[in-house]
């Protein structure tokens, strides 16, 4: 199948871009069947908006709270909030502890 390169208008900003044959030809191998609605920019920005900065999927930073290690006593942080009565591992301690199981 022969590819031509094809103008588009961005749904996001309104600017046209060009879907060339090699995107058109990385789209096909992929097995995209549809063609891009952002162009390059948009596209870019909204990857970056839906990873966050290593947050959850809210965007938003990830919250960690200080804990004591069941195992060796040692000061670490958890990303949950421990609850009495049950253990928490610091991150040596607890790939032993999930390596023994």
């Amino acid at each position: 199948m022969s590819f031509q390169d094809k103008s588009i208008q961005c749904s996001d900003c309104g600017t046209n871009f060009t879907f060339g044959t090699e995107e058109q030809e990385f789209f096909q191998s992929k097995g995209y069947t549809n063609e891009p609605k952002r162009c390059p920019s948009c596209r870019e920005a909204r990857k970056s908006e839906r990873s966050g900065s290593r947050g959850n999927s809210y965007g938003l930073p990830r919250q960690f709270f200080p804990a004591v290690c069941a195992d060796c006593g040692k000061n670490t942080e958890v990303p949950f909030e421990p609850r009495n009565g049950r253990p928490v591992y610091c991150s040596e301690c607890y790939n032993k502890v999930r390596l023994a199981r």
